[in-house]
């Protein structure tokens, strides 16, 4: 599971991340990436961990499919968030085909969209 710490839950992240960061897009899912030195809602200049949040719609499937599809991208981004740079915000959107899909294929095209963002891949 992915620690409280990194996990995106404000509306007002989601829209920056995904109206202001870069974007990458797979055949199973789209990633928007936003790289930020600090969290605007935090006092001070202390860089907050980077988050990620995950969309998934009812395109996916229903509920049953949609939670599974959340529980994967969780646990795979769990190993991921710590090659993000801090403050980093991703917002992960899963596409109709992630339902059907098994972790290995998402893990891929995870990897693959984390790749091609500049400062999503490597610290």
């Amino acid at each position: 599971m992915l620690p409280s710490e990194n996990r995106l839950r404000r509306r007002e992240d989601f829209a920056t991340a995904v109206r202001r960061g870069r974007r990458a897009g797979r055949p199973l899912l789209v990633v928007h990436f936003r790289s930020g030195a600090t969290d605007p809602h935090a006092p001070g200049e202390t860089p907050s961990p980077p988050r990620a949040g995950f969309v998934v719609s009812k395109a996916v499937g229903g509920a049953v499919v949609r939670n599974k599809v959340k529980r994967r991208l969780r646990h795979l981004m769990r190993d991921r968030v710590g090659l993000l740079a801090p403050g980093s915000l991703v917002v992960v959107r899963a596409l109709p085909g992630a339902g059907d899909a098994d972790s290995a294929q998402l893990a891929r095209d995870l990897d693959a969209a984390l790749q091609r963002l500049p400062g999503g891949g490597a610290r």
